[in-house]
């Protein structure tokens, strides 16, 4: 099976068809014209020599109308020297109704069936036609009533009309064919040039596929088409890189946060067999300090793994959005919040709000920034929801204003909680989720000491 043609040659080749049908379009315009034009002279002369008045009007000259009669009665067909018929300037033939012809000069045109209609009609009865002689030589041929039952037939000869429009025809063929071949040439250019940038940008495509490089780059020239599509494809280059990366250091943060518990689990473990084996076992506080211990490292790592499965979860993986009373979710983590840190007392004011989103994962998302303020607060904390903003204030230190963009980064802690638990996730999955429901989030430092959360999602006061 053969392969489709280059997009470079399709696209020469159909620059050669336009310009070749308007060619032929213009030279068979023209040529049509010239016709025309020809015959109407070839007309206008054969109307305007045998009358009177001005071409085409008038009724015919008597005396030369005489003359030819004469002529034909006296049985004279061939006049020497031809003055009787320099007023025609043409073939002039006489038909009777009765079919006798009378023939003036020096071959006869063929008579046909509307030439003898002619003759039998009444004055004025006229027609002009295309017709040939005996010999063969195309003529136009006009033939008008002159008396009852007799027409008058005048004819003129194409044959310097038809060489005229053959040598035309030729001159314009040939026009044509140059006009095509620049066409074509002009059009390979045209797609050469035109082309060049998807050239280079297929050039870029295979060799992201072959090599993998993200960092592959297409100069962008302009804002046509073709600048836009190179633009597109450095943005997508630009997206697929900085995935890679995020999914490098996620994977890299997510070894180096799973080292830690691990290694304790296989130390304590490794201690209560060593024990076990050696016929000394632990005391029961040690024991059951040290199963304590276990038990609070696999929480840790099983938090951890959540956490992870929960941002690695892409956009499409989530329940079914729906209708959400935002103010619920709100009070339900308060109750969470409560149960984890109850020496911690919170004051809560909450507004009605209804949002569309995933009721779990917004949740979680406001335990999360509760369990943050509970762990840093030296005082209450102050849960508010108003027209759609859910801001959440504690008693603490507050963060660095340095530190305030990396934040909601992926394992990022700062400086004053790394000696406590947690795996530096909790602030992501907030970002994550509020970005999912088309919300924004910030953290800022409040005035007078403290942390302040302000949450924001689109929604409504009213359910729908």
């Amino acid at each position: 099976m053969r392969g489709r043609r280059s997009l470079r040659s399709r696209l020469t080749a159909l620059i050669t068809v336009a310009v070749a049908l308007a060619i032929a379009a213009c030279a068979g315009t023209c040529w049509l014209i010239v016709r025309d034009e020809l015959y109407d002279q070839v007309d206008r002369t054969l109307q305007g020599h045998p009358r009177g008045g001005p071409p085409g009007e008038g009724p015919p000259k008597e005396r030369d109308l005489s003359r030819v009669l004469e002529l034909c009665a006296a049985g004279r067909t061939s006049p020497a020297g031809g003055d009787e018929l320099r007023p025609f300037l043409s073939l002039v033939q006489v038909v009777y109704l009765d079919g006798r012809q009378c023939v003036l000069g020096p071959t006869a045109v063929v008579v046909t069936r509307s030439d003898r209609a002619v003759a039998a009609g009444g004055p004025g009865a006229a027609e002009l036609r295309n017709g040939v002689t005996d010999e063969g030589e195309p003529v136009r041929v006009r033939t008008a009533n002159v008396a009852p039952g007799v027409a008058m037939m005048e004819a003129r000869s194409l044959t310097q009309t038809e060489s005229t429009l053959t040598w035309l025809a030729g001159i314009l063929s040939g026009v044509a064919a140059l006009g095509v071949l620049g066409a074509a040439l002009a059009g390979l250019l045209i797609s050469r040039t035109a082309l060049r940038p998807v050239g280079r940008l297929t050039e870029a495509v295979e060799h992201v596929a072959r090599t993998e490089d993200l960092a592959t780059r297409i100069p962008v020239e302009g804002t046509d088409e073709i600048a836009r599509l190179g633009a597109s494809f450095n943005a997508m280059t630009s997206a697929l890189a900085g995935s890679r990366e995020r999914q490098r250091r996620l994977i890299a943060d997510a070894g180096h946060e799973l080292r830690t518990p691990l290694t304790s689990l296989r130390t304590n473990i490794d201690l209560l067999l060593r024990s076990e084996n050696t016929g000394r076992p632990l005391a029961p506080d040690p024991k059951r300090r040290l199963l304590g211990n276990l038990k609070a490292q696999f929480e840790e790592m099983s938090t951890l793994v959540g956490d992870l499965l929960q941002l690695s979860r892409s956009e499409d993986e989530h329940e079914p959005y729906v209708e959400v009373a935002f103010h619920d979710v709100v009070e339900s983590a308060v109750r969470r919040a409560r149960l984890r840190a109850p020496e911690t007392p919170m004051e809560v004011g909450l507004g009605s709000w209804y949002v569309h989103g995933d009721q779990a994962a917004l949740e979680r998302a406001v335990v999360n920034l509760l369990d943050n303020a509970v762990k840093f607060s030296a005082g209450p904390v102050a849960v508010r929801l108003r027209d759609g903003e859910l801001t959440v204030r504690d008693r603490g230190p507050g963060i660095p204003q340095d530190e305030l963009p990396y934040v909601f980064d992926r394992f990022w802690r700062s400086s004053s909680a790394r000696s406590m638990p947690g795996s530096g996730l909790g602030l992501a999955i907030v970002a994550q989720a509020v970005r999912d429901a088309g919300g924004e989030v910030a953290l800022e430092n409040a005035v007078g000491g403290g942390t302040l959360a302000r949450m924001r999602l689109p929604g409504s006061p009213h359910r729908s």
